[in-house]
């Protein structure tokens, strides 16, 4: 294990508050030729990395902007804290090379692959940089000429790492891994007697969602916790957002005011699903690290540490397919095995953590994973989680499919959108075999189908259908779910011996979706064991991913998502071969014969599909048999029995592992049976509404448990001292908001944790940036920014070649403009001076 310990170093406060006052334009005396190359050209970014009582600091921009953009300003932040790295120098005294890295003019054909260079692909700490004269090795002193100005937006330095531990624990029967990542960076840019704020930036892989995280600097200690919402008095927020989301599967922290030299000490841990692909698990954890970001080889000693634990939660055999680092088997007992690399580098690793192996099955196997429930645990029942492997047997059949793609072509789809759902569906139209059956309809405020009935499979009528997509998949017009749902369920009333499916792809949100599922489950109860599978995918953030949630739990289906443009196409893909791919229907498990009180989370079981292994989590009271059976149909009709063996485990903690699926399931519950119809009678109405309070309050209670935030709760930046604690208890007397004063425990809130529940308003204008990658229209950016009288003028005169053609000004011009503005300026600070002071008299 890393030894976490960090000195600090003195400020001085008196410098930070005159660096505050300073201009946010650059001004002074032209600045040398060696002067031009460490200053950044500037663009309008957000200001969550300045100084609070700054009086320049520019207001915050909406989120969504902010994440709209958040691609190119990030490359190009860190491309300015690049340049500025020429004025440091290397301990031994010489100077410090250009770090060797792609350069955004450097690939003109694919500036989208340039700008990806640049994004963090392991985790990375940043120096944020506002007063380019900070910029300075903390050791040796290089006497650069002095710089003027500010930096807006700020730029962004990659820190020195000096450690890193990463651990990886694969739990296989919840196909889910827990990681944990310890490094230390330090800050080698800013000088001894300046300070500046840290950027933290985590790359999570597949489905990743944060755990948490701590971070010491120095005599301060950071750590997250998740509060209630409405819990206002156990903490004070003390400042604006630190961190969060910025942008899906990339968590940031902002540590405020770190000195120069100063070491930062951080643990992150976050959960990720398995990737699981013909009976192979595979874990893929983003560590590549850049060149710019190792030490000199000569003055540290890099250490590097990877643990990597494997659960199948099975008696089978598991057979290792490869790894992307030199593992050292440690142990293996049953069931649990561990491996261990451990190195002095010389540098950091250059490629992504992969890890894969098999579980050897050559049919259906599983088995149910039980866990006592704790003295913190929300509920008091125990915890099981039953999983289903597919098993690698070529032979088990799939079941024929009658299937209907429902398709939103409303306004908010237009552009890379919707292209990218007609390549994934046209794709998929391809893989149909003879014997299937398939229609489309697409929906906005009309009803648009490619046949009248379910056509038959065959060359002809894919080449039709693809042809009919090319002509009418057209965005345009709002909103309107329930008829095409309705639709979808008339065509398939006859499905001609096939299992009968529904695909619905929408980016938007509508009042009456609460009455669409009610509606649809009394439809889905009537129809039986052949009721249609409906499968749903939500498209960005404003469309209400526990309303598509809640309708494929009703369904027996699979929900996906995608929030940015481009994994549309790719996630698409991955989530219609997993819901195409039936083996085994209608799923049951014989508990119930056993014990009275067992609970599945999700609302039926679905299918087991070929591509991705079944896991149902839930509770239960009494006592379990040591077996029990799964039952289901294959796709001959014939019935299949299963045995699961029942194990009592202590080394996977479930209740960490199932957390993000069982709390996101409950959410969807509670939203569910939120509001009533007020004509329901009394009884009902006081149950439902106790039954939804009570699901409140449980997900409340699952995400504090277990430090995750959900739609009713928030993750929060906890600031505390070290100084009057031990070194010895300090691990013991870890700060909680029961043991704290509100006083004592400043707190920074984390944004983009939680993903709503739609946007109605923003779907009936149908807006298309509910993508993290999608900009707004620049003419309402550029009006955001604009104050005062300006505002007027932009809008009435400023065209957008005239701002493109500013945006690609040389630093020599913009220097000019700039003098001439500050003149103007004066002569206007002056005439105002003259007119306080004197009346307005000459």
């Amino acid at each position: 294990m890393l030894s976490w310990s960090g000195t600090g170093s003195a400020r001085n406060p008196e410098k930070l508050r005159r660096q505050a006052t300073c201009s946010s334009r650059p001004r002074g005396p032209r600045p040398s030729e060696h002067e031009k190359n460490n200053v950044p050209p500037r663009a309008a970014r957000d200001s969550s990395h300045w100084p609070e009582s700054d009086p320049h600091r520019p207001p915050s921009p909406p989120p969504r902007l902010f994440r709209a953009a958040m691609d190119e300003a990030f490359a190009r932040a860190v491309e300015d804290g690049l340049k500025l790295t020429k004025r440091l120098v290397l301990p031994s005294g010489g100077g410090m090379p250009p770090p060797p890295r792609p350069h955004l003019a450097m690939d003109r054909d694919d500036p989208a692959a340039a700008l990806q260079q640049l994004m963090p692909a392991a985790p990375m700490a940043y120096a944020v940089v506002v007063d380019p004269a900070a910029v300075d090795s903390p050791d040796v002193p290089s006497y650069q000429p002095h710089v003027y100005g500010r930096l807006d937006p700020p730029a962004l330095i990659p820190l020195q790492m000096r450690e890193v531990e990463l651990r990886v624990d694969c739990a296989a029967g919840c196909a889910t891994a827990e990681v944990a990542l310890r490094a230390r960076w330090w800050l080698h840019c800013i000088t001894r007697s300046r300070a500046c704020h840290c950027r933290i930036v985590v790359p999570m892989a597949h489905q990743g969602s944060i755990l948490g995280a701590e971070v010491t600097v120095g005599k301060r200690s950071y750590n997250t916790h998740v509060i209630d919402t409405e819990d206002n008095c156990s903490v004070k927020i003390a400042m604006p957002e630190s961190g969060g989301l910025l942008k899906q599967e990339f968590f940031s922290l902002t540590i405020p005011q770190v000195g120069g030299g100063e070491d930062i000490f951080a643990t992150i841990r976050w959960s990720q699903k398995l990737l699981y692909d013909n009976g192979q698990f595979s874990v893929e954890v983003p560590f590549r690290f850049p060149q710019f970001v190792n030490p000199l080889p000569k003055v540290f000693m890099k250490k590097e540490k990877i643990q990597l634990i494997v659960n199948s939660g099975v008696t089978k055999e598991i057979l290792l397919q490869g790894t992307s680092h030199p593992l050292k088997e440690k142990s293996r007992q049953g069931e649990k095995l561990s491996f261990l690399h451990e190195a002095v580098v010389e540098n950091w690793s250059t490629k992504d953590f992969t890890f894969a192996y098999t579980v050897y099955s050559g049919d259906l196997s599983g088995g149910v994973l039980v866990q006592p429930s704790t003295l913190r645990d929300y509920d008091d029942r125990d915890m099981f989680c039953l999983f289903l492997l597919p098993g690698n047997n070529e032979n088990r059949k799939v079941f024929r499919k009658a299937v209907v793609y429902i398709i939103d072509t409303s306004g908010s789809m237009q552009g890379k959108p919707l292209e990218s759902v007609k390549n994934a569906l046209s794709t998929t139209l391809s893989d149909l075999i003879p014997g299937d059956y398939f229609n489309i309809i697409t929906f906005n405020d009309e009803l648009h189908s490619f046949s009248s009935h379910l056509e038959q499979v065959n060359e002809k009528t894919i080449g039709n259908a693809i042809e009919w997509m090319n002509l009418n998949f057209v965005a345009q017009g709002g909103t309107n779910i329930m008829h095409p749902l309705s639709e979808a369920m008339t065509l398939l009333s006859t499905s001609h011996d096939a299992l009968p499916q529904i695909y619905f792809v929408t980016d938007g949100s509508v009042d009456d979706e609460r009455n669409i599922c009610h509606t649809l489950k009394t439809q889905l109860i009537k129809s039986g064991s052949k009721s249609p599978r409906i499968s749903t995918f939500g498209l960005g953030s404003y469309c209400n991913h526990y309303f598509l949630r809640m309708l494929a739990s009703i369904g027996k289906g699979h929900y996906a998502a995608a929030f940015d443009t481009g994994s549309i196409e790719g996630r698409m893909l991955q989530w219609f071969q997993k819901a195409s791919s039936t083996i085994v229907s209608n799923v049951s498990i014989d508990a119930i014969k056993h014990i009275q009180d067992f609970e599945v989370d999700s609302v039926y079981i679905p299918d087991i599909s070929a591509k991705y292994p079944l896991c149902v989590s839930g509770r239960y009271n009494g006592k379990l048999p040591e077996t029990l059976i799964a039952k289901g149909h294959l796709a001959d009709m014939s019935e299949i029995s299963i045995e699961l063996k029942v194990q009592h485990i202590k080394d996977i903690p479930l209740d960490k592992v199932l957390a993000k699926q069982q709390m996101d399931l409950l959410t969807a519950k509670a939203w569910l049976m939120e509001n009533k119809e007020l004509e329901r009678k009394l009884r009902t109405m006081l149950f439902i509404t106790l039954y939804s309070l009570c699901s409140n309050l449980q997900v409340v209670k699952l995400s504090i448990q277990n430090s995750l935030p959900s739609e009713y709760t928030r993750m929060v930046l906890l600031q505390t001292s070290l100084d009057k604690i031990d070194p010895a208890q300090q691990a013991k007397n870890k700060p909680t908001k029961q043991s704290s004063s509100p006083d004592e425990l400043p707190a920074m809130p984390l944004g983009g944790l939680a993903v709503g529940f739609g946007d109605v308003a923003a779907t009936t204008e149908n807006l298309t940036t509910g993508f993290g990658d999608m900009k707004a229209a620049e003419k309402f950016v550029m009006l955001e920014k604009a104050a005062g009288c300006c505002s007027r003028m932009a809008d009435c005169c400023c065209c957008m070649c005239f701002i493109k053609a500013c945006s690609k000004m040389n630093d020599q011009c913009a220097i000019v403009m700039a003098q001439a503005c500050a003149a103007i300026a004066c002569l206007g600070c002056f005439e105002c001076c003259s007119e306080l002071c004197c009346g307005g008299s000459n």
